[in-house]
């Protein structure tokens, strides 16, 4: 057997174990396959926040490159719930999210989420998207959600590496920060997803940067 079926057996095994470690994902559901450091979850979850749950565990493992989400919502409900339950739980979950703008508007297709408008800022359009996901009825966010026009700064390169070199689960010196208008592309290598995560999240931080081109590659594990 070759080194690179190892470690996809190794993977397949830790997550397996991280989803059985994870208090708020059914494991016995979800099926695990991993090629060349992919993991491919499958299978069938009672909601939208176990889905999400599910891969966020599968990138926490040592070697994962990337995950391919298979799976679907099946919730069991005494009940159906209507686009119309589901709109008034979703606009009352956004209006008392206080890092949630009122500019953020809300679509809802069957079972589907569609968050629109535009936010000043990446971390408001996340707090959208993780406000809705654990509400009854939702199979699906669809995150449309824009940011503002960022006026662009001559030195932004320089103070994203610097936030890179300030963060302590990060090795600076192996990031390459480009800058292209309002985008900043990163290149380079890290050890893990969540490094690549925290570099794309240093990123954001810029309130020069409307985009975020992260092309890092995560070593092999």
């Amino acid at each position: 057997m070759s080194a690179e079926n190892d470690r996809d057996l190794r993977i397949q095994t830790e997550v397996r174990e991280e989803l059985e470690w994870t208090p708020d994902v059914d494991a016995a559901g979800i099926g695990v396959a991993v090629d060349h450091g992919t993991v491919a979850l499958s299978g069938e979850l009672a909601n939208y926040g176990q889905r999400v749950a599910a891969v966020k565990a599968a990138l926490r493992v040592r070697g994962v490159r990337a995950v391919l989400d298979d799976m679907t919502v099946h919730p069991r409900a005494d009940r159906p719930i209507t686009e119309t339950d589901i709109a008034k739980e979703v606009e009352r979950a956004l209006r008392g999210a206080v890092n949630v703008p009122a500019t953020v508007k809300v679509e809802i297709e069957g079972h589907t989420v569609r968050l629109l408008g535009d936010v000043d800022w990446a971390f408001q359009r996340e707090a959208a998207e993780k406000t809705v996901h654990y509400l009854r009825g939702v199979y699906e966010v669809d995150n449309q959600i824009a940011l503002g026009v960022r006026p662009s700064a001559a030195d932004t390169d320089r103070r994203i590496q610097r936030a890179l070199a300030r963060n302590a689960q990060l090795a600076a010196d192996s990031i390459v920060v480009e800058v292209v208008g309002s985008t900043v592309i990163l290149t380079g290598t890290v050890n893990s997803f969540a490094a690549k995560r925290q570099a794309e999240r240093a990123a954001w931080g810029s309130p020069h940067v409307a985009e975020v081109d992260n092309r890092l590659e995560i070593r092999a594990g």
